[in-house]
């Protein structure tokens, strides 16, 4: 009897765990979201092979590029902006039931906008704008009750607004402008509601005012007939009444405005934002939670010193163990009062909520109080590329070579998504190894976004003071003050490099008997054909050659002294990946001539610039947990 049990036990065990895979598979026994990403991608042309992973013989698309799943395995973010693609949208994308976001903007899409969007109850972000979408806007669209973004804009969409829109009360921003559109509009519920653009809803004739952003819902109501019969005194008299109100009311506005300066000033508060409020039209930070300094100083055991991860140029961070066990770093700012602080914290904290990648750091929280702002991440077991590296060399456990490969290949998809896919595009420009932070599995997370910049569509790049760390800034930063996406991908030939020799680059001049530094060492030996002489003796001669050589390459290319013969990040990760390396280098060796140097008048050596520069660089050994 008991044998028996047992049997139907491990029989229902057996039929359970059939029932759960079978749950995420399709009925031609394919993985549904596979599926659904292949028909995306069959119904697309990709000129630049950004999609040649997306294999339909997988059984995970979480590996996959422009792909972000969640933390059970499921996708949760589609991001395929600006990646030159054409072709139609799938009505299969209406099968990834995970979907938080979709980022389709900038590209050359056509075709009706699939109605099968709307069966995506997750979806928080739909950005389809600044393509060749035609047709009407789906009235399915309305049933995305969890929608807060929908950017639709610069497309050739026709019809009317879409009724069912006014049922979605979450909505932060609604952007349909520069379309066809003709029509009434229904009451849409949004922070910012962008219709500029629809001659139909725009003309002479209409009137509706179409340059408005509204804070509150649109309402349009017919003109109210005026009583004929008023005598011409009668309104006068009115008239005055209505001018001696909006007085009193405007009078009553100004000292109120300055009650609430004065008592701001008074007590010293510095409004950032409350997350409890919904915010600004751009930026939701709805996900991210707000601490009490109680709450973290009693997790850091009052920021013990022996809890301290690190310390950097703008704060400390200290290991803390929340009420629930999870283990956290605490990013406690120095002196957020002091030149930048404030905006290095809301920079932080703005940037980090806008970027959501695999390889990116996520915020978990903030704390703000009178005297100190607090920043909470996601504790990484296996510290920071530059930490691991230091451990090393001191006998501890070893980054060996596959894993330095998937760190820098983890690297240059968190950078590739924050250059190429977020919207607006951001420059970290602090790239180096002790930002790059190593999660339990030592995949590596992009960390540390104090210095971030967002950049708009329109800027090639920022012009600001020179922040950073030395030996890792690019030559044209560190003459001019301009940093851009070449900013960061010099930054990353650096981290290469550090990978490979082990070496940390601002330390390096005193690592070794020779002048000069890391980049200006590493093109010697490269010369020379002395490959293996720069490869990190802990390794102990475990590497692989072609991979080495590879990879110095890369590095090389990366940190070309002209950022304009810099690849962009797309490219380096496909030369990691072993994809069109040789054609690029043999270009750049073509284009490293005499007369191209003389003619920009420029030092030959990194070191040079770093000798030569008169700006002040403020080093940064770690601003970011570990």
């Amino acid at each position: 009897m008991e044998g028996s049990l047992a049997f139907w036990g491990v029989g229902l065990l057996v039929l359970s765990w059939i029932e759960e895979s079978s749950a995420t598979l399709s009925p031609s026994g394919i993985n549904y979201e596979v599926e659904a990403l292949v028909n995306i991608k069959t119904g697309l042309r990709d000129p630049h092979n950004v999609l040649d992973n997306w294999d339909s013989t997988s059984v995970d698309p979480c590996g996959w590029r422009m792909i972000t799943c969640s933390p059970d395995g499921y996708v949760s973010s589609l991001g395929l902006a600006s990646q030159s693609l054409s072709g139609t949208l799938s009505p299969g994308i209406g099968n990834l039931s995970n979907l938080k976001s979709v980022s389709l903007q900038n590209n050359a899409l056509s075709g009706p906008i699939p109605a099968e969007i709307g069966k995506l109850e997750k979806l928080e972000q739909l950005d389809l704008s600044n393509n060749k979408f035609s047709g009407v806007i789906p009235s399915s669209l309305g049933d995305l009750k969890n929608l807060n973004y929908l950017r639709l804009g610069n497309n050739s969409l026709t019809g009317p607004c879409p009724e069912s829109l006014s049922n979605v009360e979450g909505f932060t921003l609604v952007d349909l402008s520069y379309n066809n559109l003709n029509g009434s509009l229904p009451k849409i519920s949004a922070r910012t509601f962008k219709i500029i653009g629809n001659p139909l809803l725009c003309g002479p004739n209409t009137k509706i005012n179409c340059s408005a952003m509204s804070p509150e819902p649109l309402s349009f109501s017919p003109d109210v007939p005026r009583d004929q019969s008023d005598s011409g005194g009668a309104k006068s008299h009115r008239l005055a009444i209505g001018f001696g109100v909006s007085a009193v009311l405007i009078s009553f506005i100004i000292v109120a405005v300055g009650l609430l300066l004065w008592w701001r000033h008074r007590y010293n508060k510095q409004i950032f934002f409350d997350v409890n409020d919904q915010c600004d039209p751009e930026v939701c930070l709805g996900h991210l939670k707000k601490y009490s300094f109680k709450e973290l100083r009693s997790a850091t055991n009052h920021f013990n010193s022996k809890n301290i991860l690190g310390s950097g140029g703008s704060g400390i961070v200290y290991k803390g163990c929340l009420p629930d066990g999870s283990l956290v770093a605490v990013k406690r700012l120095k002196d957020y009062n002091a030149a930048g602080g404030e905006v290095q914290f809301q920079t932080e904290v703005e940037t980090i909520s806008l970027a959501v990648h695999r390889n990116l750091l996520r915020l978990r929280g903030f704390c703000m109080t009178e005297n100190e702002r607090l920043l909470v991440y996601p504790y990484m077991p296996n510290g920071s590329v530059a930490s691991q590296l230091r451990d090393h060399i001191h006998g501890k456990a070893a980054l060996d070579w596959s894993r330095r490969k998937s760190i820098a290949l983890g690297t240059a998809r968190g950078l590739l998504y924050l250059h190429e896919q977020c919207d607006p595009k951001i420059i970290h420009r602090d790239v180096k190894a002790a930002n790059i932070l190593l999660d339990e599995d030592f995949e590596a997370v992009v960390g540390d976004f104090g210095l971030a910049k967002l950049l708009d569509h329109r800027d090639s790049h920022v012009t600001t003071a020179i922040r950073g760390t030395v030996g890792h800034i690019a030559p044209e930063y560190l003459s001019t003050g301009q940093s851009s996406e070449k900013t960061d991908v010099f930054g990353f030939g650096i981290l290469l490099l550090e990978l490979i020799t082990g070496q940390k680059a601002l330390d390096f001049g005193r690592a070794v008997s020779q002048k000069g530094v890391m980049l200006d060492w590493v093109k010697k030996l490269h010369q020379e054909g002395k490959l293996n002489l720069m490869v990190d003796k802990c390794l102990n001669n475990n590497f692989d050659r072609v991979e080495l050589e590879e990879m110095v390459k890369v590095a090389l290319l990366c940190t070309q002294f002209h950022p304009s013969q810099r690849p962009k990040m797309s490219e380096v990760l496909r030369m990691l990946e072993g994809d069109g390396l040789a054609e690029k280098w043999e270009a750049s060796q073509r284009a490293e001539t005499p007369r191209l140097r003389s003619s920009e008048n420029l030092p030959q050596r990194y070191s040079d610039y770093i000798e030569e520069s008169s700006l002040v660089v403020e080093a940064m050994e770690l601003s970011g947990p570990r």
